[in-house]
Formats: C-alpha cells, sequence, structure tokens
C-alpha cells in the first residue's frame, strides 16, 4: 500500500508539472500579441528586465528559467500539506529523490491537497494546507513564470523570482531551513538593489516598511511556538495540554490585535491569515523559513555584499554535515556582527 501510494504521488507530480509546460509560451511572443492586456505587458516587462537583472547583477543562474510564460488559470500553483503531532511544534518529514527531505508534501490539485490532509487528521494530527504560488525544479528545467507569480506589488514579483533563482544557485538536500533562509536572504538583497538601480525611492521604502511588518509578525508567531513547546513539555495530562494549547492561541490574537492598532496603523494585511482556525501546523515552519536569515545577511554584509564571494563561502558551508553547517553559520555571523 505504502508502494502505490508513492507511485500515485508521483504520478500526480509528473501529470501536474507536464500540465504546466503543456501551457508555456515564450514571453516575447506573448509581448508580440497586439491584444495582450496593457496591464499584463506592463507587469511581463518589467519581469523580463528583472529576470536579466539577476543573472548580470545578482550573479544568479544565466538559463532559460523564466522566459516561458504559463497562466495556469488558478491563484496558486500548488498546495502544501504541513503535519504536526496534536502535542508538538516539529513537522513531520517527507523525504524525496532529488529535493531529499522537506518538511511538507506539495500537490498540484487542491483537492488531492485536502484529502491527504484529512487522512492525516484522521491520525490525530494537527494539518495546515498552504498554496504556494511558487516552486522550483532546482535547475532540472527551464522554469516558467507563471501567472500566480504576478503580485500586485513589484517587491514580491522580483523578490519571488530572484528567490526561486536562488534555489537553483544553491540547494542542499535535507535542509529546508538553510535552503529557505539562503534564498530569503538573497531575494531581499536583491530587491533591494532592483529598486537602487531604477531609482524608485518611494517603492523601496514602501518594500522596507512592509519587510520590518513581516518580521514583527514572524517573530510574534516564533514567539508562539516557542511558548507552545514549552507547554508541551511540562505535562503528559492530554485534557490539561488540549485547554493550555488553546490559550496559547488566544494569546496569539490578542497579541496580533495589539501589533496591528498599536504599531502598524491598523494594517490588516495578516488578517485573513490570522482568521484560520490556527494550529501547530500553522507555526511548523516560522523557524524553518526565518531562524538562519539574520545569519546569512550579516555572512552577506562581510563580504560587502559581493554575491559571488557570498555564494562561494555559502557553498563550502553546504559541504558541512547539517548540524555542523548550521551551528558553522551561527557562530561565524555571531562573530562577524561584533
Amino acid at each position: 500500500m505504502s508502494a502505490c501510494t508513492s507511485i500515485e504521488y508521483y504520478w500526480q507530480a509528473i501529470n501536474g508539472h507536464s500540465a504546466i509546460l503543456s501551457r508555456e509560451q515564450p514571453i516575447n511572443e506573448v509581448l508580440a500579441n497586439p491584444e495582450l492586456d496593457s496591464d499584463l505587458r506592463q507587469v511581463l516587462q518589467g519581469m523580463q528586465q528583472a529576470r536579466d537583472f539577476a543573472s548580470q547583477e545578482l550573479a544568479l543562474p544565466d538559463n532559460d528559467s523564466y522566459r516561458v510564460f504559463a497562466d495556469i488559470g488558478r491563484d496558486y500553483v500548488i498546495w502544501n500539506v504541513i503535519a504536526t503531532d496534536e502535542f508538538s511544534v516539529a513537522p513531520q518529514q517527507w523525504c524525496f529523490p532529488f529535493a531529499g527531505c522537506v518538511s511538507y508534501r506539495g500537490f498540484f490539485s487542491q483537492a488531492d491537497a485536502n484529502a491527504f490532509a484529512e487522512q492525516l487528521r484522521t491520525q490525530g494530527k494537527d494539518v495546515y494546507v498552504a498554496g504556494s504560488r511558487a516552486y522550483s525544479t532546482l535547475g532540472w528545467f527551464d522554469d516558467p513564470l507563471l501567472n500566480t507569480m504576478l503580485y500586485r506589488d513589484e517587491a514580491m514579483r522580483v523578490g519571488v523570482l530572484f528567490h526561486e533563482l536562488a534555489h537553483q544557485q544553491l540547494y542542499v538536500q535535507n535542509d529546508t531551513a538553510f535552503n529557505e533562509a539562503f534564498a530569503t536572504a538573497v531575494a531581499q538583497e536583491g530587491v533591494r538593489r532592483w529598486f537602487l538601480h531604477n531609482e524608485n525611492a518611494t517603492a523601496y521604502e514602501a518594500y522596507l516598511q512592509s519587510s520590518q511588518r513581516r518580521v514583527e509578525f514572524n517573530t510574534l508567531l516564533q514567539q508562539t511556538r516557542h511558548a507552545l513547546k514549552q507547554v508541551y513539555s511540562e505535562t503528559d495530562d492530554a485534557d490539561e495540554l488540549r485547554k493550555r494549547k488553546q490559550q496559547v492561541f488566544i494569546e496569539l490574537q490578542q497579541k496580533y490585535t495589539v501589533l496591528k492598532h498599536q504599531q502598524w496603523n491598523n494594517d490588516k494585511r495578516y488578517d485573513n491569515w490570522m482568521a484560520q482556525p490556527l494550529n501547530n501546523a500553522h507555526l511548523a515552519l516560522v523557524a524553518t523559513y526565518h531562524d538562519l536569515v539574520p545569519a546569512f545577511q550579516r555572512q552577506l554584509e562581510h563580504v560587502q555584499s559581493d554575491l559571488p564571494d557570498f555564494y562561494t563561502q555559502m557553498k563550502e558551508l553546504a559541504e558541512l554535515p547539517k548540524a555542523e553547517r548550521h551551528e558553522r553559520l551561527m557562530s561565524t555571523a555571531s562573530k562577524q556582527r561584533f
């Protein structure tokens, strides 16, 4: 049964990716269409400029990825299923060829993702199904630019492009935290340079404010994750744990309300996310995606923002065993900070 399930899972992945490839069209051909929507034309032109910028100014792979466009007719390209035990914030791991072990399982069909999530719930797991707007084949194929990647916000559009190309630049099997933090740090540096290159100070200031609020929100989630971890270590009484777990999530809602009203001028960008029935799985990847980002940023500062030098040093770190890699990254960054 396990083997059949694996075959079925890989088959949906092959079919899902193939369906996207069947919709690909070279962007220069898309732009040549006189009936193309003017707003889409402007966005695609900007994204192609950002794609050139990525290779020429950020030293990211110079290949045919994101030189073709695919409108897949939906808001998300894949749906990731994240799961934890009822009294744990550690995400379940799934292992695959090439990608290694990761803390989520992706589906090209939302219905398939929901069905798998329901199976996990019947096992007593906390589960979160999260839509994703992009994914990387890590250079095995030329990835298309998808309509799902075309955020209204320019910083988010070019940021996701730089992020996915960074995965092609460096990817370490079985180390999601390292991979995502590396790509995030590269994307943030790329967006900074992009706006400075285009002399768009207003957009850059807005990006800095948005980035700061994202950091503050993620810090709040990390604090909640740590609080839950502490709760789960203090007793084995399931009824008591459920009661205290619920209280931690109530406190999260209260703290978010204070943050939004007192510091963000009632910015509601995270309201929809916070309106979900939250559980452990919603917080499981917060550390995975954000804890190591400051260390990468300090490493980049240490080499005076020389990206090729930075990539070389990170590739050397990638050769180390996982525990040593993380320890070296954090200790080196800490020393450099002072």
